[in-house]
This record gives structure tokens, sequence and C-alpha cells, in this order.
């Protein structure tokens, strides 16, 4: 059994933590081995938020096109998913394999297969073009030289929703255009006029006011900043 993402669930390391110990003690008990792999949630995982927008950066990562937390998260569970049903102990080994397959086309290759069998379009994902696009695509401006120390990702979530990319009733409908694009991510470099994401937007009003909300979102310091580790513990 496989746990990933704790740390967004409870809010904190530590009893992110103490969660996981919780969960392989369940594991134990269920005669089922355990791993929680501890993920860092403080900022939105990719560059991309909202659906059809998520949709593509999922689809150019199993071509290779991967963003660095999302290929060190990816890595981290499917080794540990091939360890745990016994088709591989060494979990740098098992990494390997997996990058192997996404570099020689099979991970994508397999990817159609299961959309194709689900009597989906594959069309969308030879390309990724044909997705509906925003109406408005507004950038949000950096006023600040600096660095980013903090993208509230909760935040980006609900300001994605606010756009149409969740839903605040059950009864609303999903705009599957929108959404954001991050441009700048934690420890960063930015100067005065960069571009900090994009806002992508049916609604110019609601984009406009995305893009206010938005660099409140993001802070900026004088300081440089570490680069945050998308893997921050593994409990088993």
């Amino acid at each position: 059994m496989l746990l990933a993402g704790l740390e967004r669930l409870c809010g904190n390391k530590e009893d992110a933590i103490k969660l996981s110990e919780t969960m392989n003690r369940i594991g134990k008990l269920a005669g089922k081995e355990t791993v929680c792999v501890l993920t860092n949630m403080d900022e939105p995982l990719g560059k991309s938020v909202g659906n059809n927008l998520e949709v593509i950066e999922a689809i150019k990562a199993l071509k290779g096109d991967m963003e660095e937390d999302i290929k060190a998260v990816v890595l981290e569970l499917g080794s540990y998913m091939i360890k745990l049903v016994g088709l591989g102990d060494d979990i740098n080994e098992n990494k390997q394999k997996i990058l192997e397959n996404i570099q020689n086309g099979k991970a994508y290759d397999k990817f159609k297969e299961l959309v194709k069998n689900q009597g989906g379009d594959v069309s969308y994902l030879e390309d990724v073009n044909k997705f509906e696009k925003a109406k408005f695509i507004i950038p949000v401006i950096s006023d600040k030289d600096g660095y980013v120390e903090k993208i509230n990702a909760r935040e980006v979530g609900v300001i994605s929703g606010f756009l149409g990319a969740g839903r605040v009733r059950k009864e609303d409908n999903i705009d599957e255009s929108v959404g954001i694009v991050l441009c700048k991510k934690v420890s960063n470099e930015v100067k005065v006029g960069d571009v900090l994401c994009y806002v992508h937007a049916n609604n110019e009003k609601l984009g406009n006011e995305a893009v206010d909300k938005l660099k409140e979102t993001y802070k900026i310091s004088k300081e440089k900043i570490e680069e945050p580790k998308a893997i921050i513990g593994i409990v088993k």
C-alpha cells in the first residue's frame, strides 16, 4: 500500500509523520507492506492548475517534457510501487526503469492505450492544441525584484476555483479551459516586469480579479531562497 501527499492533508511535516506511522500500523495489521511518501505541498506541483491545463502538462510529461518537481514525485512513487508489487527491490534501479520507459515512449503509448480502451479520443493526446482554450490569458506581473519565497498552494487552488476550474457549490459547472500557469516558483529570481504566472479566464472581470489575488499570493524576498525539495520524507 502506497500513500503520498500527506503533508497537505495534515498541514505540517510532524503531523504527516504521525499519520504515516498510524497508516503503516494499519497496513501491518492487514498484512500489507505500507510506504508513505511525504511530498512538499507548500506550492503547486508542476506549473499548471486547472483541468485542461493539467491534462496537457501530464501529456507533455509522458512525452519527456516534465517539470523537475513532477519528475521527483513520479519517480519516487513509481519506484516504490514497483517494489511493493515484487518487481524490483532496488529503488534507484526502479527509477531508472521508469525514466527509460518515459524516454522510449512506452509510458505515453500505454496511456494512449488506456484512453482508447475507455472510449476516449486519443487525437487530443497526439495534438494538445485540440483542447479548448480560455478566451483571456492575462499575465500577472511582478512589481518587485528578488526571489520567490512562497506561493500559497491553497490560495492558488481557491483562485483557480474562483475562475471556474472547480465547484463552490455541487451544482456549479466546471469550466475545463480556465486556470493558472505558473512561470515563477519558489526560489526563482524575479525582476520588476517579469511574468509570475498567467491567468486563463473566460470572464475578463474575474480574470483581472484573479490577477490581483495572485499578486498577494506570491511572497517575494530580497534574500536568495533555497529551492525546496519535492520529497521531504519516506515513512515505512
